[in-house]
């Protein structure tokens, strides 16, 4: 785990306390938004109650988003192809392609609105996610190509919203993780179809992707599938450890450096 989540910062033989360190407003901002109390029962949603935001207003927020920004802005590159794929899981659940409609809306939803509050923030002096940050300081940066804005943008909203978006869904659904799983493996389905999109539309083509070019390097060091595999991990760690706030606004805080590292490299101008 030391691995996977570094501790930039911390002297050596030092013991994290969490939250009591100094933590990042902004990461404690995203922590308390999905953390349940210890008792869970008053804080369920009720389904009898008023609804909730719908796949319809995400995909609203996203066309303004996309009529807001130039064409080669690096995060409207990703909200292109992920506005796509939001659509069709739209479709999927009005088709009655999901076993339960309600737990696949309410992570489609959650999943979302993670990644448009870390680009779209309301209010808009708000931080955002340490995984979201270097998508947003390279976004105009003329020696980045778009398809390494699209690939910071899904590893980002993969690697770290996705998991978060599990534990919303589970707090607002007055669910465990594994009651959801059957609706994470179908959006991480199309998920995959997001990264096949990415590829066809903003790979150069055969003549340019030469095996010296350093973009056939980038492809290659990155999976959807993978990363995938790690958000589910993530998750049920993080729904595991919600008795244990300070160690798991910790937990979530290494997720998100990590990712963030990682996309940092994916932006190195070529």
């Amino acid at each position: 785990m030391t691995g996977a989540f570094p501790r930039s910062g911390e002297a050596s033989g030092s013991r994290a306390r969490g939250p009591a360190r100094g933590c990042d407003p902004a990461l404690m901002l995203q922590w308390e938004q999905f953390t349940p109390p210890v008792e869970p029962g008053p804080e369920r949603t009720d389904p009898a109650g008023p609804p909730g935001p719908g796949v319809d207003d995400v995909l609203a927020r996203m066309h303004a988003l996309d009529a807001a920004l130039p064409a080669q802005d690096g995060v409207a590159v990703f909200n292109r192809v992920y506005l796509a794929v939001t659509q069709e899981v739209g479709r999927r659940i009005d088709r009655g392609r999901f076993p339960d409609p309600r737990a696949a809306v309410a992570l489609d939803v959650r999943f979302a609105q993670r990644y448009l509050d870390a680009v779209d923030p309301v209010p808009s002096d708000r931080r955002a996610p340490a995984c979201w940050r270097p998508l947003l300081q390279f976004r105009r940066h003329p020696g980045v190509r778009p398809l390494q804005f699209a690939l910071a943008g899904v590893n980002a909203h993969i690697g770290h919203d996705l998991a978060l978006a599990v534990v919303d869904a589970c707090r607002s659904l007055g669910c465990e993780p594994a009651e959801l799983e059957d609706e994470f493996d179908r959006v991480g389905d199309l998920l995959v179809s997001l990264e096949e999109r990415v590829r066809e539309e903003l790979m150069p083509g055969p003549d340019l992707l030469q095996i010296a070019d350093p973009l056939t390097h980038l492809l290659g060091s990155w999976s959807l599938e993978r990363a995938r595999d790690a958000t589910w991990t993530a998750a049920r760690a993080l729904w595991a450890l919600r008795r244990l706030p300070d160690v798991a606004q910790e937990f979530a805080e290494r997720l998100d450096t990590a990712v963030g590292f990682a996309g940092r490299m994916m932006l190195t101008p070529l």
